[in-house]
């Protein structure tokens, strides 16, 4: 005996199985996926650049435990850079910067070993310790570089992302005379910083947006060109010194400037040892007073 199944019957006892997704369920998914994409990545981004920040942080802390740490050694705190003079005001290198000098006090005592400070930082003696690449003098926001080669007279060095502040006069009329923390040949004592040690910024960060500074120092002749504008160039003293002309990360920054990625603000050493991390709006006059070791100025608490 046959039976006959209706169409009805068939459907809903012997019910066919359904395939992978529609055309629009597919679409729905990659939708939803965008969205929780679109608001994962702000938060990493946000996490990634704090623990950047802390980072930069930790690393000037460091650094401002090896200023004091050499300045108790030493009496004084170690040379913007050092260079021999000539009668008619010509450098004659060797050109070691202050960075070089605390390496002993940053657990570098084997690069130090390799240095003799009293030889030309561009002598083919120095080719592997001047390009030392060393995560102390690195901010982790900034972009890896490496090694690079200066302009004009042509030596290799390796990126840092930490200067000196020389103050606030300008530092191609005349390096020798800042009124800040680092200079040509200085030897600046705690004692001589009269506007107080947590009032003084002494070492602040410039990113590779505009300039590539070194810890390694300013071999004379050599010159620093503007990132933005390689057709500009300036001295070799801003290899490691820095003068805050603008406001922390300006658009109108130039190479002489204090610069950062990290966002609303960059971070500053101060002489005490304490890192701040300064707002891309401070005050102008905080800014500027905050640069010189003995101007008299007077600031809020908070800075």
């Amino acid at each position: 005996m046959s039976f006959i199944v209706s169409p009805i019957l068939r459907r809903h006892a012997f019910p066919t199985s359904r395939r992978g997704f529609t055309l629009i369920e597919l679409l729905v998914v990659i939708a939803i996926i965008a969205v929780l994409i679109g608001l994962l990545l702000p938060a990493v981004q946000k996490v990634r650049e704090a623990a950047a920040r802390l980072k930069c942080k930790n690393n000037m802390k460091q650094i401002g435990l090896a200023l004091h740490s050499y300045h108790d050694r030493n009496e004084a705190l170690p040379p913007g850079y050092s260079t021999r003079l000539a009668s008619n005001g010509t450098e004659l290198g060797a050109g070691w910067g202050w960075g070089a000098f605390l390496l002993d006090d940053l657990e570098q005592a084997n690069v130090r070993r390799q240095i003799d400070t009293n030889v030309a930082l561009g002598a083919t003696a120095h080719a592997i310790p001047r390009t030392q690449v060393l995560s102390v003098f690195l901010c982790p926001s900034d972009e890896r570089i490496g090694t690079f080669t200066t302009a004009t007279v042509s030596v290799t060095v390796a990126h840092a992302n930490y200067v000196g502040v020389f103050g606030t006069n300008e530092i191609e009329d005349d390096p020798s005379a800042g009124n800040g923390m680092f200079y040509r040949n200085s030897r600046v004592r705690f004692g001589d910083i009269r506007d107080g040690l947590s009032n003084t910024y002494a070492v602040g960060e410039r990113s590779s947006d505009i300039a590539l500074p070194t810890w390694a120092g300013a071999p004379p002749g050599a010159e620093v060109p503007f990132r933005r504008d390689p057709t500009q160039v300036e001295g070799h003293f801003l290899l490691v010194l820095g003068r805050g002309d603008h406001l922390p990360n300006s658009a109108s920054a130039h190479i002489d400037d204090f610069y950062s990625r990290h966002t609303r603000g960059l971070n500053c050493l101060f002489a005490d040892g304490s890192v701040h991390s300064i707002s891309n709006s401070v005050s102008p006059n905080v800014w500027a007073g905050i640069q010189t070791r003995s101007g008299g100025e007077v600031f809020p608490l908070d800075f």
